[in-house]
């Protein structure tokens, strides 16, 4: 199996596991205050993000679609920074310090780094994950949480100085772009059929 579509897979997999419905509720009220620390933490930060407005404006538009999203295990920071083949070729995942519970679509908001690198190692992440049956819930839910995340970088990237905060701009410039400024979904690297 190419390691794209195993890599979707994999979080397939270990998300397959549901939580209880006091999980669920509290999973949902934890996103919709993580978004919202999120948005806060980027507007206070002193960075000014061209094209801020258009992804706090698509968050704010389908926030809504967080309710009664399922919750599971996820690991946190599931990208291809944290992936490594065994010696038995197998794809291996490391990097376990952000494990959580969530929404298990919410494990492809770090999907940006891997698209970076190649669109065909993205796309089969998603692919693999839905067996090439890709809802559009998922590409409205994926945005939602990319949006999220590229704001929250910024902040983040502080503590790191100039070198960090360059590349996450950098990164919120290409989601922008991918997103055509958030009126689509659907990201301009997306390939429902990669090649094989």
């Amino acid at each position: 199996m190419p390691a794209w579509c195993e890599s979707g897979r994999n979080i397939k997999n270990y998300s397959s596991g549901s939580c209880g419905k006091k999980i669920r509720f509290h999973g949902q009220i934890v996103s919709i205050k993580k978004i919202n620390r999120n948005i806060a933490d980027y507007e206070a930060c002193g960075i000014h993000l061209e094209g801020a407005d258009k992804i706090i404006e698509y968050i704010e538009q389908h926030r809504c679609l967080l309710k009664n999203r399922p919750q599971c295990f996820q690991h946190g920071d599931y990208h291809v920074g944290n992936m490594i083949v065994t010696k038995s070729g197998e794809l291996g995942i490391i990097d376990f310090n952000r494990l959580d519970y969530g929404d298990p679509w919410e494990e492809f908001n770090r999907i940006t780094w891997c698209a970076d690198i190649s669109a065909s190692f993205a796309s089969g992440r998603i692919n693999g994950y839905f067996h090439h049956n890709v809802p559009i819930l998922f590409f409205k839910l994926m945005a939602l949480y990319i949006a999220s995340n590229q704001l929250s970088s910024i902040p983040w990237a502080l503590k790191f100085g100039n070198k960090e905060i360059s590349t996450m701009l950098r990164q919120a410039k290409n989601v922008l772009e991918w997103y055509d400024g958030f009126e689509t979904c659907t990201p301009k690297w997306y390939i429902s059929n990669p090649v094989k």
